[in-house]
């Protein structure tokens, strides 16, 4: 593991009654290359066009997609993963959210914080996640 993360647990104890399945952890502690991402949103990179979808998981698949490419892109990798915060705008959409994201954090146990918002830049977006990493010393 990159990094020292302390009190490690899976969303499927805390949360039992949701199908979660996310390795996460209550604090982080690291040392290195900060590396601090805007919030991602479900749009391409390159082009800044948005998806051609409403779905949740889509959006959150491509968000999370960019979140990768961009770690890596600074050098990174995901393991080096240690915060993220999740904004959505409608609570239903949480599990199909976070199942989605734990897909991208598996073993890695960063720490998180979800919000649900009144809305996001774009009507259409229906998660925006943001990121940090840290490439160790």
């Amino acid at each position: 593991m990159a990094h020292t993360r302390i009190r490690k647990f899976n969303t499927k104890e805390t949360y039992p009654e949701q199908k979660l399945d996310n390795d996460l952890a209550q604090a982080v502690v690291a040392r290195g290359t900060v590396i601090f991402l805007r919030g991602q949103c479900p749009q391409d990179l390159d082009t800044a066009k948005n998806i051609d979808s409403h779905d949740p998981v889509e959006q959150t698949h491509k968000v999370m997609q960019n979140i990768r490419q961009l770690v890596e892109e600074s050098g990174g990798k995901m393991a080096h993963v240690t915060k993220l915060v999740v904004y959505l705008t409608d609570v239903r959409h949480r599990e199909a959210v976070y199942r989605t994201m734990g897909e991208y954090i598996h073993g890695v146990h960063p720490v998180c914080t979800g919000l649900v918002v009144v809305a996001l830049a774009r009507p259409e977006w229906l998660v925006e996640i943001d990121a940090t990493a840290v490439i160790p010393d």
